[in-house]
């Protein structure tokens, strides 16, 4: 477990007793810990006690881990753990890394982790192979709103089938400094907005939100948009948008 390299590492969802065996054994072992903290966020307190059960860390931003010079250059000479909450291959940009190892001659290993995608498709009760291809709430930017994101909601129901929406964290789309993770009310004004450009009625449409997934403090709410949008409380969200309803699917989520 000593060699040099680039190691990514799963914390898993934002209870770091649910990083499996192998990945704390590859953490502690490493000469330097990086926290890669834009594309994910842990719990404050889970970043209070990190150290204690992995040994020091620092924090690494998004210009840090897509200009990763400095990065590689330490990795050839040691173990070098890039600390990524939850799966470290859900991002694009940590599978970007294992391929400038690969140009650069670093050996790179991954620890793999507990998704948030795992996750809510099973604790929610919807069939994971009826979901289609995810998508994410960016923070609108003055007059800037995408549109894609409810594009593929509407794709994704075309075909029956279930959405993920992940909610941004960076209202400034930097991926530096404090992150501010999206609110319900937020996530719910930019669904209707989209709605509004789109031309579309989503009034009626059933969301769940599933919020702090993977920690103590989980929960899910079903409701209309308005409903969701009044749900106070909670850090991290993500929203699901239900195609039809399988039986026991509709059971399932009436328990929430």
């Amino acid at each position: 477990m000593g060699e040099n390299g680039l190691w990514l590492i799963g914390l898993g969802p934002g209870d770091l007793q649910q990083m499996t065996v192998a990945a704390l054994d590859a953490a502690r072992s490493a000469d330097y810990r990086f926290l890669e903290g834009y594309t994910a966020l842990l719990p404050p307190d889970e970043l209070v006690n990190m150290e204690g059960l992995i040994g020091h860390w620092e924090l690494r931003m998004r210009s840090a881990v897509e200009e990763p010079h400095d990065l590689l250059a330490l990795a050839q000479t040691a173990k070098v753990a890039l600390l990524v909450v939850g799966d470290p291959l859900q991002a694009t940009t940590h599978v970007d890394l294992q391929i400038r190892c690969e140009e650069m001659g670093v050996p790179c290993h991954v620890e793999h982790g507990v998704s948030i995608t795992t996750i809510v498709t099973g604790a929610v009760g919807l069939q994971s192979y009826r979901f289609g291809r995810q998508c994410t709430f960016a923070y609108p930017y003055g007059d800037y709103l995408p549109t894609s994101p409810l594009e593929i909601i509407l794709a994704n129901r075309e075909r029956d089938l279930h959405t993920l929406a992940l909610l941004d964290l960076d209202p400034t789309g930097m991926g530096e400094g404090e992150q501010s993770p999206m609110t319900p009310w937020i996530a719910v004004d930019v669904l209707q907005r989209m709605a509004e450009r789109l031309d579309v009625e989503v009034e009626d449409w059933t969301l769940v939100l599933c919020s702090d997934m993977g920690t103590e403090d989980a929960r899910i709410s079903v409701g209309t948009p308005d409903e969701i949008s009044g749900i106070k409380g909670g850090r991290i969200h993500c929203l699901l948008v239900p195609a039809n309803l399988h039986d026991v699917e509709a059971a399932a989520l009436a328990r929430w």
